[in-house]
């Protein structure tokens, strides 16, 4: 046998045994006894920053980036069949595995489709690399990391140039979070700052108009767009809008929403935001 077929690499003897104990679970004389679940691994495979992304159209995308620095590839042969690799010529470190096992790795509640990816997170982002954008969100402490993943994935439709947070109160790169994104965490940066007050200052300073949503203003957001440049802020799940925030953007401004409920979830609210501030700069 040659040695392009030699596709599993594991990183050390615990992978080793991982595999050996799935291997003879499914392949145990009938009649005896076996696990209900498979050994869980002992903390993270390798550093500690480490993440793992799962999910055919996050790890597609993944694949995809060039500057994605991935480790290991667990995944079914279905799932490798639906993604088009090649288990003799892998693009990364492979290893064949069952369903069971990712579900024992990441939780019965993630919905790997049954793929996983180990990789380093992508380089942070800086309000330097924006140049030519001219649509950005900014997030005052969103801390639901599926929340930040569904407007993630609705800044990436709407052509806008990032999506900007605190680096605190906010989610890091997860499984969670790149599950919810499908896929655009890797297409969008994601920059995290320390002082949001001084980002939205930077950002008038480069000429973006910073527009706080506010639910309780008079001010419609449709009629409150001017210039070629636009940052829409919005506030936390549950507080909205930090008081200094509210002091330091351009204005504030309200989704004029007819219904009985005044207010949208926070990723829905960016959706119809950013249909509206593009609309406006087109």
């Amino acid at each position: 046998m040659s040695d392009k077929k030699t596709t599993h690499t594991p990183k050390d003897s615990h992978y080793a045994n991982l595999r050996r104990a799935h291997r003879d679970q499914t392949q145990s004389k009938a009649g005896a006894p076996l696990p209900a679940r498979m050994p869980a691994r002992p903390g993270k495979p390798g550093p500690a920053d480490r993440v793992r992304l799962y999910g055919l159209h996050t790890v597609e995308a993944a694949l995809a980036n060039p500057a994605r620095r991935i480790h290991q590839i667990h995944a079914t042969r279905n799932a490798l069949n639906r993604l088009e690799l090649d288990e003799g010529n892998p693009p990364f470190p492979l290893e064949i595995v069952e369903p069971r096992f990712l579900d024992t790795e990441l939780g019965s509640e993630a919905v790997h489709q049954g793929v996983m990816i180990e990789t380093d997170p992508l380089a942070p982002g800086r309000l330097s690399d924006l140049k030519e954008a001219d649509l950005v969100l900014v997030l005052d402490q969103v801390t639901d990391p599926h929340n930040v993943g569904a407007i993630l994935r609705s800044a990436v439709a709407f052509g806008a140039g990032a999506v900007v947070t605190t680096s605190r109160h906010s989610p890091q790169e997860s499984g969670v979070l790149a599950k919810a994104a499908s896929g655009a965490l890797e297409l969008i940066p994601y920059i995290q700052i320390t002082n949001l007050a001084e980002a939205l200052t930077e950002l008038a300073d480069r000429g973006f108009q910073t527009i706080g949503l506010d639910s309780d203003t008079g001010e419609v957001l449709e009629t409150s767009f001017s210039g070629p440049r636009i940052a829409l802020v919005l506030g936390s799940e549950g507080k909205g809008l930090r008081q200094k925030t509210r002091e330091t953007v351009s204005l504030l401004a309200r989704l004029e929403v007819p219904g009985a409920i005044r207010s949208l979830n926070v990723s829905n609210a960016a959706a119809v935001a950013l249909y509206a501030a593009r609309r406006f700069i087109v």
